[in-house]
């Protein structure tokens, strides 16, 4: 792991870059969408996709749960379709917007880890990128320590952005890992390794004494 920091801080200050705090009552609970409770250690997939990585997670970990969320309703029906006929009773399939649903369904300090794998890179708005949003605070506060955010992508800009960001900004210890030329864990993975692209990770750990300002904010919808 890189380590962006040798001091063990109280909280991190991150009003210099952020000019508004994250704020969860800003957003709607999304709708018939379920609270997941089990005693198995919890992760949650963001942009789930038609479900590829989400299905062979589950199936290759039944000792672990795994709430997998897709907007689209597209890709999701593809998803549930999916999911549907493994039957896993440890792969919570939802169709919702994910920081909403992370704001109002996932409690502090519950998560072991968490997936974005080939987000949008939001070339236009790079603002609506996952390290540089608020609610990537927000998204800390919900794992445990000694969890992991895996965030992965084929475009190099957006690793160098996210590394940078965890140096100067979140000050997260981290690793950088070129994918597996045979890796096939989502649809895009396959699509982009076959082309010849190099892929890249970042395993993200959430330290022990790191804090954020939701560390104890436990209300849920």
């Amino acid at each position: 792991m890189n380590h962006s920091s040798a001091q063990d801080f109280p909280t991190q200050d991150l009003s210099h870059h952020f000019e508004r705090i994250f704020r969860k009552d800003a957003l709607l609970a999304p709708k018939n969408a379920p609270t997941v409770s089990t005693h198995r250690p919890l992760f949650l997939e963001i942009g789930a996709g038609k479900g590829k990585h989400a299905v062979l997670f589950a199936k290759e970990n039944a000792d672990k749960h795994l709430i997998a969320i897709e907007r689209t309703s597209e890709k999701f029906d593809a998803f549930a379709k999916l999911a549907g006929a493994e039957n896993l009773d440890n792969l919570t399939a939802i169709q919702a917007d994910a920081i909403a649903y992370t704001a109002h369904h996932i409690a502090p300090n519950s998560l072991d880890g968490v997936f974005i794998l080939y987000p949008n890179p939001e070339p236009a708005n790079k603002n609506q990128r996952w390290l540089n949003m608020p609610f990537f605070e927000f998204l800390i506060s919900r794992m445990k320590a000694g969890a992991t955010i895996t965030i992965a992508s084929n475009i190099a800009e957006y690793i160098d952005e996210a590394q940078k960001l965890l140096d100067e900004v979140w000050l997260l210890p981290y690793e950088r890992v070129q994918i597996d030329s045979d890796s096939a864990r989502t649809h895009f993975e396959i699509k982009y390794l076959a082309r010849g692209e190099m892929c890249q990770e970042l395993v993200i750990l959430k330290p022990n004494y790191y804090q954020t300002r939701f560390d104890h904010d436990d209300t849920q919808a």
